[in-house]
């Protein structure tokens, strides 16, 4: 009878790796634009794909010991203020998008901008949709930001972030880092698929494998990291951004080991709890990828030094580039 107990036990992690194995193989990546197998609408990216890049800064790089460059674009601040400001992308996309708002920021003397390319994105990612391990973006921003404050003389580091990017904000206050900034912004950030901010499949934008989620999750908890390399996430990228002059950009996959590091961690609460620094949410009141009224109640209980604000009439994506936007970021920085 204790043999078979003994036996028992000692199956137990093989059938523990056999069933996440199981659950990783029996989720595979789909035909892109097929979100839970129907057609989708994803997200409107029309303003940002036809914005005006004519204030477009050059694409900069700082190498990186034993890995790849990190890849970013540098808007000198146009006065005296020697603040710096850290803008991070949303999913699938890349430094681009923060054209127009970091102009803005630098021609109104409100500190120079930074906006990387996070690693796996934008023109010349070493690869597509992968990183090295969960937790390098948070590495590289901390990296990135020790080079400029060096540069610069910085006196002031502000870290924000869009929709996913507003995700890594949140992990990075949270982690080991988060030191670096002096205050956070949040625009319409990616929370957690279960939080009260979560509309279904962010609105028909991303198709998570969640077997395979799953599968890899409980790999990495017995600490098997060989698979993690594998697609966990996809993007509906619209069709006309795909195929316009900008399609190469596009990043319409992520491994399993960029998709964690791009999101605040399982238990988001103390990560939010850890934003200690002053903290701007802005959103507007028809995003299509999360619930704009229910971020206030959500970080409230977490975040006690924050202000919000719900801007009338824009989407997810839109609200990057909108001047209401603009003029809400700078009141703000105005009392920092």
């Amino acid at each position: 009878m204790l043999l078979k107990f003994v036996l028992a036990i000692a199956a137990l992690p093989v059938v523990y790796v056999a069933i996440a194995l199981a659950l990783i193989l029996s989720s595979q990546p789909v035909t892109q634009n097929l979100v839970g197998g129907k057609k989708s609408q994803g997200l409107d990216f029309t303003g940002t794909a036809d914005q005006d890049l004519a204030g477009l800064a050059k694409l900069q790089s700082i190498s990186v010991a034993n890995t790849s460059p990190i890849n970013f674009r540098f808007y000198k601040n146009k006065g005296t203020n020697k603040r710096l400001i850290v803008l991070i992308h949303g999913s699938g996309w890349h430094s681009m998008q923060y054209a127009a708002m970091a102009n803005y920021l630098v021609e109104n003397n409100l500190g120079h901008v930074v906006t990387p390319d996070l690693r796996g994105h934008g023109e010349i990612p070493d690869r597509r949709g992968d990183i090295d391990y969960i937790g390098q973006l948070e590495d590289d921003i901390a990296i990135l930001v020790a080079d400029l404050r060096t540069k610069y003389d910085v006196s002031q580091v502000i870290v924000g972030g869009h929709s996913s990017g507003g995700g890594l904000v949140i992990r990075l206050a949270g982690g080991k880092h988060g030191h670096i900034s002096d205050g956070w912004v949040l625009f319409a950030p990616f929370i957690k698929h279960d939080a009260p901010t979560a509309r279904p499949d962010a609105g028909g934008w991303a198709y998570p494998l969640v077997r395979r989620i799953i599968g890899l999750s409980m790999l990495n908890n017995i600490g098997i990291y060989w698979f993690n390399y594998l697609t966990a996430m996809q993007f509906n990228m619209p069709a006309f951004v795909r195929d316009g002059p900008l399609g190469h950009t596009a990043t319409l996959a992520y491994s399993f080991r960029l998709n964690v590091s791009y999101a605040p961690r399982s238990n988001y609460s103390q990560d939010l709890a850890s934003m200690k620094k002053p903290m701007l949410l802005l959103a507007g009141s028809n995003d299509e990828a999360f619930r704009p009224q229910a971020y206030q109640p959500t970080l409230s209980d977490h975040v006690t030094n924050g202000e919000y604000h719900i801007l009338d009439g824009l989407g997810h994506i839109d609200l990057v580039n909108d001047k209401a936007t603009f003029v809400a970021f700078k009141n703000w920085l105005a009392k920092m």
